[in-house]
C-alpha cells in the first residue's frame, strides 16, 4: 500500500516509455524500493526504460499493450495484476499528432481520438473493477492544459483530453468510496520526445519536474493539478474570456 508519506510499494505505467511516466517511477526510487510493471508495445525502447529502472533498484516486468487493441485491456490489466496489487497507475500514452492533419485526414483524427479517448476510457473501466476489489491504491491520469479550453490550432487533440479529464474527473468520484483516489494531472508544454522540433510554450516544463507535482500530489490526495501549478490561473482566465476574442488570441 502507499505509506503514510505516500510513497508507493507497487507502480503500473500505461504508456511504459512515457518519459513522464518513467520520471514519476524514478522520483519514487530515490526514496525506496519500486516494483513496476511497464505496460507497452514490446520495444527496444521498452527493454531500454526497463533494464534503466533495474539498474536503479526496482523489480520489473513488462507486458505487451496496445492502446488501439481495447478489447485486449481487460487482459491487460488482470495480467499486470497477476502478482498481486498495485498501489498506483499511471496512465501515460497519447499521441500529439498533426493538428491539421487530425481533422483533415479521416484515419488520422480516429486514430487521435481511440488512443487519447477510448482507450484510456478502456482501461479506465478495466482498472476500477480490479482496484474497487483491492480497496486500496491511486491512478494518476496525465492528461494536458489543452483540454481545458480546446483551442482552434489543436482542436481534436484539445477535444480528446477534454473528454480525458471528464471521465478520469468522474471515475474519481465513482471509486472515492472504495478507498480509491483519482489524480488528473494538466501539465502544459513538457520538452520531451513528444514534443521534439516544436516551439516551447511559456512556462515550459520537464518530465523531471512533472514527476515532483505528481508524487505531491498523490501525497495530498488531489483531484486535480497542474504543472506548473501557474497554469491553473493561466487557463482560468483563458476559460472566461469571450469567444469572438478569444478566437482571436496567437494560441
Amino acid at each position: 500500500m502507499i505509506n503514510a508519506v505516500g510513497t508507493p510499494q507497487s507502480m503500473l505505467l500505461l504508456g511504459g516509455t512515457s518519459e513522464i511516466g518513467l520520471a514519476i517511477a524514478k522520483r519514487y526510487l530515490a526514496d525506496a524500493p519500486l516494483t513496476v510493471v511497464l505496460a507497452a508495445r514490446p520495444s527496444a525502447r521498452l527493454d531500454a526504460a526497463a533494464d534503466e529502472l533495474r539498474g536503479l533498484g526496482a523489480t520489473v516486468r513488462t507486458v505487451a499493450f496496445d492502446a488501439l487493441d481495447t478489447a485486449a485491456h481487460p487482459k491487460v490489466i488482470d495480467e499486470a495484476f497477476a502478482d498481486g496489487d498495485i498501489d498506483l497507475t499511471v496512465v501515460a500514452f497519447g499521441l500529439l499528432g498533426d493538428p491539421e492533419k487530425a481533422w483533415q485526414d479521416h484515419a488520422t483524427g480516429v486514430e487521435l481520438a481511440t488512443v487519447n479517448y477510448t482507450a484510456p476510457v478502456s482501461v479506465g473501466i478495466a482498472l476500477a473493477e480490479r482496484l474497487s476489489k483491492q480497496g486500496h491504491g491511486a491512478v494518476v491520469a496525465l492528461s494536458s492544459v489543452a483540454g481545458e479550453r480546446v483551442r482552434r490550432s489543436n482542436f481534436v487533440y484539445g477535444s480528446t483530453k477534454a473528454g480525458f479529464d471528464g471521465f478520469y474527473l468522474g471515475l474519481g468520484e465513482a471509486l472515492r468510496p472504495h478507498g480509491v483516489t483519482v489524480t488528473v494531472v494538466r501539465p502544459g508544454f513538457v520538452h520531451s520526445k513528444m514534443t521534439e522540433g516544436l516551439k516551447p510554450a511559456p512556462m515550459a516544463t520537464t518530465p523531471d519536474k512533472v514527476a515532483e507535482v505528481v508524487a505531491a500530489a498523490v501525497r495530498g490526495r488531489k483531484d486535480l493539478v497542474w504543472a506548473p501549478a501557474p497554469w491553473r490561473v493561466v487557463m482560468s482566465a483563458l476559460r472566461h474570456v469571450p469567444r469572438p476574442i478569444f478566437r482571436k488570441l496567437p494560441i
